[in-house]
């Protein structure tokens, strides 16, 4: 017998807004609940699957999406979102703060609108996937339909390797 997959807020906003989507599934590992993971599970490219963190600065709290084998560039994201300086929120805080438990942030559905960034490396894609609000549960999207849904700006966020 197959699980049907459970249907997460997120999915609902994107079914609300008529925004294509696919989901994808992956087996959850407790001890490596890392986006490379993931993508492995899921049988696609790391740099095609986006993590999304939240951030805090000067301004409030800041949305990014990036790569899930790439890092955040602290000092682009504190210029493109205009603050003094930025820094990852305490992980305790994320749920508060987002509704969503880490290995299942998505930018889409927060518990309030967050400015959000996402990598320029997502034009690379036609789809990428980002969390749908849970862990093991993915959405595959366009990423111009993920930032108009989000609000988002595209630009470069992540650190040159």
């Amino acid at each position: 017998m197959v699980k049907e997959m459970t249907k997460t807020n997120v999915m609902r906003i994107l079914e609300a807004a008529s925004v294509p989507f696919r989901t994808a599934e992956y087996m959850v590992d407790e001890s490596d609940l890392s986006g490379v993971h993931a993508a492995a599970e899921m049988d696609m490219p790391a740099d095609q699957v986006f993590k999304t963190l939240v951030l805090e600065g000067d301004a409030g709290h800041i949305v990014c999406v990036i790569p899930v084998a790439e890092e955040l560039d602290l000092k682009l994201v504190a210029r493109e979102s205009g603050a003094k300086r930025v820094e990852m929120i305490p992980m305790k805080d994320l749920i508060k703060v987002t509704g969503y438990m880490r290995g299942g942030c998505s930018p889409i559905g927060m518990k309030k609108k967050f400015p959000t960034f996402i990598d320029e490396t997502c034009v690379l894609w036609d789809e990428i996937a980002v969390s749908a609000g849970m862990r093991g549960e993915q959405i595959i999207l366009s990423p111009d339909d993920l930032a108009k849904i989000t609000e988002a700006k595209i630009c470069p966020l992540t650190a040159v390797k």
